[in-house]
């Protein structure tokens, strides 16, 4: 679904590239783990994919499209929902769906039924009139969620979509993004929860500094040695840092 080649970027504040040669593949129905720690590159990896950065031509293919070409992201069916709540707080939870349907190129004979059915998978439902910003954390991260599903995207980028929420809203969300990629959407999910990673993803990549550090099927990573995903995070971060 996702191959990345060398892909390198550098902000022009910053003396040192933020992305600095990395290659990767994500597989067609993956649940992909992408580790590191703040100031890794992740999210700037995530704003490439997605057009929020640009790339150069020949870098980054979704679904055997080149993200850099013209309406190359909408052609692979690509998604973000990004660790900021990407919605209006004034607008009710309803309200909101509607407006990115429509914004998103959604027809207006198939809004209705895209905000029904996102609503019902995320559990906000019953809160369509509702304005967003009187909602709890977790039923924030859920209307953030539901409007990256309007598009019925087939590759779902997922950046930290359960920072700072309960634990129940946290299960309702992992259970949402597992049941999602059984149905077959690939997802990239980032996160410092190192135990989430280790529930939901099948092949996991740790990054730091730019680079990749060590990519793999997770059961492979965890047979190394190190006992834990957190503890391999742990001992290739400091390791890096050491260098």
């Amino acid at each position: 679904m996702v191959t990345i080649e060398p892909l390198s970027y550098q902000y022009s504040s910053r003396s040192a590239p933020v992305l600095d040669g990395i290659s990767l593949t994500v597989a067609d129905g993956a649940l992909f783990g992408l580790l590191g720690p703040n100031g890794a590159g992740k999210t700037t990896l995530l704003s490439m994919l997605t057009g929020l950065l640009p790339c150069q031509p020949g870098t980054i293919f979704v679904d055997g499209q080149d993200v850099a070409m013209p309406g190359a992201r909408i052609a692979a069916g690509l998604a973000l929902v990004p660790q900021d709540y990407a919605f209006y707080l004034p607008l009710t939870v309803g309200e909101n769906l509607r407006f990115f349907a429509g914004v998103q190129g959604i027809s207006k004979a198939k809004i209705a039924e895209r905000v029904d059915h996102c609503a019902r998978l995320t559990g906000i439902q019953d809160r369509l009139q509702e304005r967003a910003g009187r909602l709890s954390g977790g039923l924030k991260r859920r209307l953030n969620l539901a409007i990256g599903l309007l598009t019925e995207p087939r590759l779902l980028l997922l950046d930290e979509p359960t920072v700072g929420i309960d634990p129940h809203s946290r299960h309702f969300i992992l259970e949402t993004i597992r049941d999602l990629n059984q149905q077959g959407t690939t997802v990239i999910y980032t996160s410092h929860y190192m135990e989430e990673v280790e529930e939901l993803c099948d092949r996991v990549a740790i990054m730091d500094h730019g680079r990749l550090l060590r990519e793999g099927p997770l059961p492979e990573l965890l047979s190394a040695g190190e006992g834990s995903l957190e503890n391999l995070f742990l001992n290739l971060t400091h390791r890096q840092l050491r260098d």
